[in-house]
């Protein structure tokens, strides 16, 4: 079995007997099995945009098949493990620890998981049945590296994302979609330069502080209005409007904004 895949197992396996006491081998599936949860976005994806590998899991033994122990690794060295109680309905306890192993090797282990598992199509499976310990050659890991280009324009995104917005309360509020988004220059490292309204605001709504709050671009995007995804990381002074139900342009003050109210 790969090192880093024997850490993770004594990691799970410690915080279980020290949060989970009571939870036996028989009452998870596959007496306790860790599962490779690659299947939403694939390790070249996760690895490349989000510094991590895809979660890994364990279940449950029973209908509803919950998670009692999630753990994510990141390219970092830093793992953070959660833990479920009762039948994985009860969030018990997150830790956070760090692991001495250096980047190349877990490079490899991303390579390895990439080529053995999504690449043969295994799904979210128990990692006892993934081959983790073929030797990956220097022009296959060259090959995995350069994947990572593929990738920048996600990644970009997703760090925009995480910074934060302006956004009218019409939209946050009333149910509005976004129906005009602008870019100035942020004001620090944490502010996207975002501003986003409804496009049926007046000049005395939007002078108003309390008509206005602060989200990260990510909630805007994943909570009230997945339309905007596509258009974050338009550069400054960037101004669209909504001409349909899913589609922006730029600004040019020669037609009226598209407005509509989330579903």
């Amino acid at each position: 079995m790969n090192r880093i895949l024997n850490e993770i197992r004594k990691i799970i396996d410690k915080n279980m007997a020290l949060y989970l006491p009571d939870v036996k081998n028989s009452d998870l599936e596959n007496d306790g099995a860790i599962f490779y949860m690659n299947a939403q976005n694939g390790t070249e994806f996760d690895w490349f945009v989000n510094d991590r590998f895809p979660f890994f899991m364990v279940f449950y033994n029973d209908k509803d098949n919950l998670g009692a122990v999630k753990l994510a690794l990141y390219n970092t060295g830093e793992v953070r493990v959660y833990l479920y109680g009762e039948k994985g309905k009860d969030f018990v306890k997150m830790e956070k620890l760090y692991l001495d192993i250096d980047k190349t090797a877990m490079l490899k282990l991303a390579a390895v998981l990439t080529y053995q598992a999504d690449d043969k199509k295994i799904w979210n499976g128990n990692i006892d049945n993934i081959h983790v310990d073929t030797e990956i050659t220097d022009d296959e890991l060259r090959e995995f590296s350069d994947r990572e280009k593929n990738h920048a324009v996600m990644k970009n995104r997703m760090n925009i994302c995480s910074l934060s917005a302006v956004v009218s309360k019409k939209i946050t509020e009333e149910g509005w979609k976004v129906g005009y988004m602008e870019r100035d220059e942020p004001h620090d490292k944490d502010d996207s330069g975002w501003f986003f309204a409804s496009g049926n605001e007046d000049d005395d709504y939007l002078s108003d502080p309390k008509n206005l709050m602060l989200l990260a671009v990510g909630m805007v995007w994943q909570q009230l209005d997945r339309d905007i995804f596509k258009y974050i990381d338009m550069p400054v002074g960037t101004k669209l409007i909504r001409i349909s139900s899913n589609d922006f342009e730029i600004d040019k003050n020669d037609k009226e904004i598209y407005m509509e109210k989330r579903e």
